[in-house]
């Protein structure tokens, strides 16, 4: 057994084994990260922030066993800061959800999560490049619902399932070895009754044996004095026998004696004793037909005639029981390699009372037992006609070992399978559940990319055409924004200030070129960027170009310049007067 221990990536009181299975859920959630990261763009927080948050994202996936709720609820914070950690928060929510017990604890674990990662993304959009409050309330919505609500819910629904077939797995586990014991009883009982038997056989021939012992004795003690002490020699061997019979046999606890017909006797089951027993229930209100069909049994073993007495009997008695009015059919076939016996009843004309029920099946139990050592079979089961058939086929003459052969009690089917099957189920039920989970997490994302398409389509983006006009260039400012503002580096701008431009003031470690003056208007959007160009192109080419210079210090806009450049005009040789 694996040592329990405090492993922070194991759920607690389990074997300590999830120190490799963090590390390869931490590769795969810093791999899906950087996938999200390449779908959605580069939008976001500054690049060491944004290493700070996945990482924090990674840490609370991998601890999401040990602390599940503190785990959800962190990385839902997250969420709401680092959109691209959306997939690691929709792992760490199906798994908490799916492990809390409580309905309770996690609709209100659940929803607390979809809040907080609402709120913080509202709270925190303008820092996080998302632009307006009312943007980031939108978007952390959709994260929510997508990464959050919906794996919750899936992770709620599998923790269901489980606990239910866990729950049914032992209540059938339970019934499997409750049939057992009251099948291993029946047989414990049943052949405490044929030891008894066995009792009644032997030590009546004992006792006979020991009675003409007797006899001869007194008999050779005047004409052979010397052969008297044999006799005698063998009374006290028979007398010893029936004593250690007894003993042995006693240990099986002592039993009720039968009475009446069921007592044992030379004639048991005989003809004349399964007329008897006819008869006794025809006297109880059972019409019984009974047919015989060879010689009788007479000659046979006592275990063979005893095994005929008990499945009529034991078929009768519940006919009495469950059947009581219908009409029984006995019939018994003797042949020289087999006696087989036959109690049909058909459908009762009364229905019996809803307490008896279908009775415990320990009479059949202890009937194939007694059939089974002395190799034989016994089938019973409903007729079509709406009635019940037993039918025993007993060896005329049972083998020696038979009864040995038999004694073992049947092992469960599970027993006989094989291993290796057990082995491949279980490593089918593992891949289907890797795929399935490979296929959920495809879905969420889709669900998330779609709902964040739907929110910039309705609520457009600050820099957007359709928001409002996007922030100037200042001192100060970032190069992120610088960038968004004038639409990037212009090579076409760079290369016509080179060797023309002012010099670079110190200190500068980078600048950047832009060909869009920003004195009266804002930059205008791509398309009409390109439209104005096409049409000053086809009018008339200037001889001239105004240039703007951003340069920074480090990441920070420290000067901005404005010169003019003159534009070669490079008129083709045909043209040239």
């Amino acid at each position: 057994m694996a040592p329990i221990s405090r492993n922070p990536f194991t759920a607690p009181g389990r074997p300590s084994r999830g120190l490799w299975r963090a590390l390869a859920e931490g590769s795969g959630g810093a791999l899906l990260m950087v996938l999200t990261q390449e779908i959605l763009g580069g939008r976001g927080s500054s690049g060491g922030i944004q290493l700070l948050l996945g990482a924090a994202a990674l840490v609370l996936l991998a601890v999401r066993r040990r602390f599940p709720t503190m785990s959800l609820l962190g990385i839902s914070a997250v969420v709401g800061l680092l959109p691209t950690a959306g997939l690691p928060a929709a792992i760490t929510a199906y798994t908490t959800v799916k492990h809390l017990t409580a309905p309770r604890r996690r609709s209100a674990v659940l929803l607390a999560s979809a809040v907080l990662a609402t709120l913080t993304c509202a709270a925190f959009a303008p820092g996080i490049g998302l632009g307006s409050h009312s943007f980031g309330l939108a978007v952390g919505a959709v994260l929510a619902a997508t990464t959050l609500v919906v794996p919750g819910l899936l992770g709620s629904s599998g923790g269901q399932e489980d606990r239910l077939l866990r729950a049914l797995r032992e209540r059938a586990a339970a019934a499997e070895a409750a049939r057992r014991l009251a099948e291993s009883e029946s047989r414990i009982h049943e052949r405490s009754r044929i030891a008894a038997e066995m009792h009644d056989l032997i030590g009546h021939r004992l006792s006979v044996i020991s009675l003409h012992t007797g006899g001869l004795e007194m008999a050779l003690q005047k004409q052979s004095p010397e052969l008297r002490d044999e006799a005698a020699l063998v009374r006290r061997a028979v007398v010893e026998a029936m004593r250690e019979l007894r003993e042995v046999l006693g240990v099986l606890g002592p039993l009720g004696r039968d009475t009446g017909t069921d007592a044992l006797t030379d004639t048991t089951g005989t003809r004349s004793d399964v007329e008897a027993l006819a008869e006794e229930s025809r006297s109880g209100g059972i019409p019984v037909d009974l047919t015989w069909d060879g010689p009788d049994l007479n000659d046979r073993a006592a275990q063979v005639r005893r095994a005929v007495h008990r499945v009529v009997r034991e078929s009768l008695t519940n006919v009495h029981r469950y059947a009581a009015g219908a009409r029984v059919t006995v019939a018994v076939t003797h042949t020289d390699d087999r006696v087989a016996v036959l109690v049909r009843n058909g459908p009762p004309p009364v229905a019996p009372p809803a307490e008896t029920g279908l009775g415990s099946g320990r009479g059949h139990i202890g009937l194939r037992e007694r059939v089974a050592l002395l190799g034989g079979t016994l089938e019973v089961g409903p007729t079509p006609a709406g009635g019940f058939a037993v039918t025993a086929r007993i060896p005329a003459r049972p083998a020696p070992g038979a009864s040995l052969a038999a004694t073992g009690a049947p092992l469960p089917e599970s027993a006989f399978e094989p291993r290796s099957d057990h082995v491949s189920a279980g490593v089918q039920r593992r891949a289907m559940k890797a795929l399935s989970g490979l296929l959920g997490l495809i879905g969420v994302g889709v669900l998330m990319m779609c709902g964040l398409f739907l929110v910039a389509q309705a609520f457009p983006e600050p820099d957007s055409p359709r928001g409002r006009d996007p922030e100037l260039p200042r001192i100060g400012m970032s190069r992120t924004m610088v960038e968004q503002a004038v639409y990037g580096d212009s090579s076409l701008a760079r290369a016509a200030a080179t060797g023309r431009e002012p010099a670079h003031p110190q200190s500068v470690t980078s600048c950047m070129y832009s060909t869009i003056s920003f004195v009266d208007s804002p930059p205008p959007t791509a398309g009409a960027g390109r439209a104005r160009s096409a049409a000053a192109g086809a009018e008339e080419v200037p001889d001239h170009l105004d240039i703007t210079r951003f340069c920074f210090r480090g990441d920070t806009l420290a000067t901005i310049d404005r010169f003019t450049v003159p534009v070669v005009s490079r008129t083709p040789p045909w043209e040239s007067p």
